[in-house]
């Protein structure tokens, strides 16, 4: 049976991470299984992985032209392995499908993560004495787990993703026929042949996005992302807003956009052609004994693609909260509502490499990589670091708060775009002298160490000390939750403090 991932991009790990997928020369079943296992527990909830046997590699690197597998070999491996599925506790099919490749046959074990883990399979399934053991994937490597692995993983039973849960609230109709052809064809997947002769269900259940008994058989959540026409019916508020502030934090006359909603792809795709339309800009400087001009952007296209598609792809859909885009005079910020894992520390977004535990939705980040919306594991934040540098713009600010309950990217504009004197009228209507507080810190300082809303809030306390938290509410666009968690980081950090009655009262800048 076809496989939905096109071959050629798994062989060059175009559309999959290389630790996602295992290369066997040739039939080893001790060593296949327990790779299977291993994606099978998909420990840091990755999506599992691909077994390709017929195929050597080195350093994880396939050899081309593949070396391939006998033909009189193929009808005896598949007979063997309907037995050894049978071994793995709880029993686990892989999907199996052969390919010819370099005028060879190969064959792939898709091994998506299972919704029984933790599975086990014996150490060496071909042996007369089984001894069971859980298996792990670390790095490109499937492991024997430790004490405290097997313990994380029989705490993660039951624990399947969102995204991959069935939707008891949609049926088959739900599903867009057109969308999901669209997604085969862009992704030249073959599974797009037997959309003329197969059934939509038939098809939906061979890219296992459909859970249930024969009788009643209900889409995931991520078909419903990606190949329903109003996926807004089935998770509220999954939508982009984006909000213009002409005069900075605090204008009252900002400018709504008519929110953008639909498939998540679709939901990328626009957001990102409004802003390279309303927002983008390019300068070209020519440079004084030099042949070739300096071009630069206000903000590099790839930073605010990267940016754009990371919160939705890591969005909690479970959250009616939309992800949000201010578009100030001198920066932009995304807005997702659902952060990074705990195992993360927010000092990695801005200085480290960031090695992320767990992924929220394992099976989404797959379709939006085989369309080329996302990167791959872990290199959304260093291509945005990279894009910001190669055009010479200012680093990203990455803010969340203790609870991970939200992540804000903050993308500042190229200085070549901001009108520079020693006094000079900022984009937002005050003077730089304006924007310092009393014991001469820049509100800018703030933003770094705090974030935009922090920013945005000691502006409006110093226009008005009496304001209430539920003006600034209003006037930052931001839940009242969300002020209350910015000014309780200003206040632990002794930078403003509530003096007077709790009715009535005002605030008082103290930063020293």
């Amino acid at each position: 049976m076809p496989l939905p991932v096109n071959i050629e991009n798994l062989l060059s790990g175009g559309s999959v991470e290389n630790e996602r997928i295992e290369f066997k020369e040739g039939w080893n079943p001790p060593a296949i299984y327990r790779s299977v296992c291993a994606f099978a527990n998909d420990f840091s909830n990755i999506g599992g992985g691909y077994v390709i046997i017929g195929v050597k590699a080195n350093d994880g690197i396939p050899e081309r032209p593949v070396k391939g597998i006998p033909d009189n070999q193929i009808d005896n491996i598949q007979q063997q392995m309907i037995g050894f599925n049978n071994l793995i506790r709880p029993i686990y099919h892989a999907k199996l499908d052969i390919e010819e490749v370099d005028g060879k046959k190969i064959m792939i074990l898709w091994v998506p993560g299972g919704s029984n883990r933790p599975y086990e399979v014996p150490e060496d399934i071909t042996a007369k004495k089984k001894e069971y053991q859980y298996y792990i994937r670390k790095y490109a490597s499937s492991v024997k787990a430790g004490k405290q692995e097997r313990e994380e993983l029989i705490g993660l039973a039951n624990q399947v993703p969102f995204d991959d849960r069935a939707n008891t609230d949609a049926s088959l109709d739900d599903i867009s026929f057109t969308l999901l052809k669209d997604h085969l064809r862009i992704t030249k997947s073959k599974l797009l042949d037997w959309t003329e002769t197969r059934s939509k269900a038939d098809i939906l259940e061979q890219m296992e996005l459909l859970s249930g008994p024969p009788e009643q058989l209900y889409p995931r959540n991520v078909a419903l992302m990606m190949f329903s026409e109003k996926p807004v019916h089935f998770f509220p508020y999954s939508r982009v807003e984006l909000v213009f502030f002409p005069k900075g934090a605090g204008d009252p006359m900002f400018k709504e956009i008519p929110p953008i909603s639909g498939p998540v792809p679709f939901m990328i795709k626009e957001t990102l052609s409004y802003l390279n339309t309303h927002v983008l800009e390019e300068k070209i400087r020519k440079i004084s004994g030099q042949p070739e001009s300096l071009r630069v952007w206000n903000y590099p296209y790839t930073a605010l693609e990267e940016a754009v598609a990371n919160a939705l792809y890591h969005r909690d859909y479970q959250l009616r909260e939309p992800v949000e885009i201010r578009i100030y005079p001198d920066s932009i910020t995304i807005l997702n509502y659902g952060g990074p894992d705990r195992s993360i520390k927010l000092t990695a977004f801005n200085n480290d490499v960031i090695k992320p535990r767990r992924y929220r939705n394992r099976r989404l980040g797959d379709f939006l990589k085989e369309l080329d919306l996302t990167e791959g594991r872990a290199t959304g934040i260093p291509t945005i670091r990279k894009a910001l540098e190669e055009n010479g713009s200012p680093a990203a600010f990455f803010d969340t708060d203790d609870d991970r309950s939200f992540f804000e990217t903050t993308l500042f504009i190229h200085s070549d775009f901001i009108e520079s004197s020693e006094n000079s009228q900022k984009l937002d209507g005050t003077t730089t002298e304006e924007r310092r507080n009393d014991d001469g810190m820049m509100t800018e300082e703030i933003r770094k160490e705090f974030g935009r809303n922090s920013e945005a809030i000691i502006l409006l306390i110093i226009e008005n000390p009496n304001i209430t938290t539920q003006q600034l509410s209003q006037k930052t666009e931001k839940s009242p939750s969300t002020i209350e968690r910015s000014i309780q980081k200003l206040k632990k950090a002794g930078i403003i403090i509530r003096k007077g009655p709790k009715l009535g009262g005002y605030w008082e800048i103290v930063y020293k």
